[in-house]
């Protein structure tokens, strides 16, 4: 059973997907404002000295060059498993100011991200090519899939001629991966990600008083909510430098570009969780659910559905079962929640 199947069972009790603002409703009491502000190494039973000269020459010509070879690390950006990958391979390495002078000047074919790699030649690192820098060969990859559907036909085009411009700059060839198959691979991800996505919203609604965008700040903020970088967006950061919030809460964006937001009255707020973005083992669902909580108890709102149904005990703990599956699910899949892939493809 699948989560929006769960949901719909459920008559609507939890919201599955960012619900849109309903307009705000004014009350005759005003509204409530803030307060101010190597291994070892190991060594064999030394050679007769008549050997040595002999071992000592095969160790010239065998152990050097192999030390000399840079250990090749595994991409973190492209992955298989959601870019169609284009290698392009050089006859002698390439400086990372001639790639970067041949990059496209556009890192998107149609609505997908493409981005271009190159291996370092004294690091073995996959990288995005910088200045003074060498790279033995190149790998460009396309995501296959987001939430805003699978690579079509068109789209993988415009990929093909974007990296075969690049690859004819810094004269390399390459090599690209069958077109059908690149676009049978891409729906295929697409309806497995259609069907194990997760983004669950609830609403906070005022059970008397109003606030102003200031009172819920600082009500926010005594729960680890800062300010995000959309207007009227508060996130609760992750702990993991660089990786997205835990969760959001959000109100009127217009009310937050307001000359005076402190003159407006805000009686909903958006409290959100996406799924796929958090490692399971963080426990975000629990943590989404103590958030509600705590922020109706010190906003006094009700915690409700997008319909302003209010959600029980029973609610939260039927969705809790199925985001357990949910999570095996995408574990099995190499694409387990919290991971960089689901974080590139949930996007």
């Amino acid at each position: 059973m699948t989560l929006t199947t769960l949901l719909a069972i459920l008559g609507g009790l939890v919201l599955a997907g960012i619900v849109a603002h309903g307009a705000w409703t004014a009350r005759k009491a005003g509204p409530k404002r803030a307060l101010p502000p190597l291994e070892e190494p190991h060594f064999d039973a030394p050679p007769a000295p008549e050997e040595a000269a002999v071992a000592e020459a095969e160790a010239l010509e065998v152990t050097l060059p192999a030390v000399a070879r840079p250990l090749r690390r595994p991409s973190t950006r492209i992955d298989a498993l959601i870019d169609a990958i284009a290698t392009i391979t050089v006859e002698q390495p390439v400086t990372g100011d001639l790639a970067l002078q041949h990059q496209p000047g556009s890192r998107r074919a149609g609505t997908k991200p493409l981005q271009i790699e190159g291996l370092n030649a004294a690091t073995g690192d996959w990288e995005l090519p910088a200045p003074g820098q060498r790279y033995g060969e190149f790998q460009a990859g396309l995501k296959m899939a987001s939430r805003s559907g699978p690579v079509n036909e068109i789209e993988y085009s415009e990929f093909v001629q974007k990296i075969q411009a690049f690859a004819d700059g810094v004269g390399g060839f390459v090599q690209f991966p069958d077109m059908l198959d690149v676009v049978a691979r891409a729906r295929e991800l697409d309806q497995f990600a259609a069907s194990h996505d997760a983004q669950l919203a609830l609403l906070l609604r005022a059970k008397a008083a109003a606030w102003t965008p200031g009172f819920v700040q600082q009500a926010a903020a005594r729960h680890g909510f800062v300010a995000g970088a959309l207007p009227g967006r508060l996130v609760m950061p992750a702990g993991e430098e660089g990786a997205p919030p835990v969760l959001t809460l959000q109100f009127d964006a217009q009310a937050a570009l307001a000359e005076d937001p402190e003159a407006l009255s805000l009686r909903e707020l958006t409290l959100a969780l996406d799924v796929p973005q958090t490692a399971a083992e963080q426990e975000p669902f629990a943590l989404w659910q103590e958030s509600a909580r705590a922020l109706a108890r010190d906003l006094e709102a009700e915690v409700c559905d997008d319909r302003g149904q209010v959600l029980g005990l029973h609610a939260f703990a039927a969705i809790d079962v199925e985001l357990k599956k949910l999570y095996e699910a995408l574990a099995e899949r190499d694409l387990a929640a919290g991971s960089p892939a689901a974080r590139r493809l949930f996007s």
